[in-house]
């Protein structure tokens, strides 16, 4: 089917410390470990990337150590960087916190916070029919960013797909920024937090009420941790999808693991519930393992599924266009 995942956020670096508690407020305390990584959006482009569909960092990376950086780690996975090197700014970064397998963060953006009109025009332009794009409420924060990429979102042809993870920041972004958005995105995925600031409600009817807020045709999760997920496919009742329990090493990029999962088995032709078990599969996998980006590969995903739900799908060939078996 050839199709792409497209993210149009940020990719930044991250700084990782491990703490044995988070300190008071004016208080110090040691890290037991350190670690200079990219994240961000990174997470979500490897987590696709490494189930096998094609992936392009659509974003904004500067020039500096951190640009180098994250350069760097996406050659490493394969992921194709479409716009070039700005050469007025480096990279931003996020300190990451986790303590107890949790984390928080702290962010200062860099060039990707300076997007151009002229260079959301250069990605529509390179968008093919049939890509998915993904987008970040930490991208529709920004002041620059945020009214650019809503009207980028608005302009997108009904061949490509858009989906948007709102994040964090979702109460920060400006009604009119983040109302057209949702008027055009044909998936939300959002964690529980991020689905009662968007919504008021938790479960189930979070998710009923989230799709509709959405076009016709539009699906939903929400994201609860150990618990799976809640899907609202498009035309169907919202259902609980179970997740699979582990013990969370480090719940860094655990959402994202999640969103990147999902998507590249929507786009090899996965139905959404078969994507949203996978997807759980992806980000239980992850959280039980140190560092940002530790989705799963293909084998490791069917590794960790064993015998589970949904791995005699996802062992059979992707579906083509035709609904046969591809070779």
């Amino acid at each position: 089917m050839n199709r792409r995942l497209v993210l149009v956020g940020n990719v930044v670096a991250d700084l990782v410390l491990d703490v044995p508690a988070l300190p008071e407020r004016g208080g110090d305390v040691l890290a037991t470990r350190t670690e200079l990584t990219a994240g961000g959006g990174f997470n979500t482009l490897v987590a696709a990337r490494r189930l096998g569909i094609e992936t392009v960092y659509a974003g904004l990376h500067g020039t500096g150590p951190y640009g180098d950086l994250v350069r760097s780690a996406l050659a490493k996975e394969d992921i194709h960087a479409l716009l070039p090197p700005r050469t007025d700014g480096d990279t931003g970064f996020t300190v990451a916190l986790v303590d107890d397998g949790e984390r928080t963060f702290v962010t200062s953006f860099g060039i990707e916070g300076r997007l151009t009109r002229e260079e959301t025009a250069r990605v529509r332009a390179e968008l093919r029919t049939g890509d998915l794009v993904q987008l970040s409420g930490y991208a529709l924060a920004l002041p620059s960013n945020g009214p650019l990429l809503a009207e980028f979102a608005t302009g997108l042809p009904d061949g490509v797909g858009l989906s948007l993870d709102p994040g964090p920041l979702v109460a920060d972004i400006p009604d009119e920024v983040l109302s057209p958005v949702l008027a055009r995105v044909d998936w939300l995925s959002c964690n529980t937090r991020e689905a009662r600031l968007l919504g008021g409600t938790v479960g189930a009817d979070a998710a009923a009420s989230l799709r509709r807020r959405l076009r016709h045709g539009a699906g939903v999760l929400v994201r609860a941790d150990r618990d799976g997920c809640w899907l609202a496919a498009p035309g169907s009742e919202p259902v609980h999808v179970p997740g699979f329990p582990v013990t969370a090493v480090d719940s860094n990029g655990a959402g994202d693991a999640h969103v990147g999962a999902f998507l590249a088995l929507l786009g090899e032709g996965r139905n959404p519930l078969t994507a949203a078990q996978g997807a759980n599969a992806a980000a239980a996998y992850a959280v039980s393992r140190r560092g940002p980006a530790t989705a799963p590969t293909r084998s490791q995903l069917l590794g960790f599924l064993g015998s589970a739900a949904p791995a005699d799908q996802l062992r059979t060939p992707e579906p083509t266009a035709d609904g046969t078996s591809a070779a």
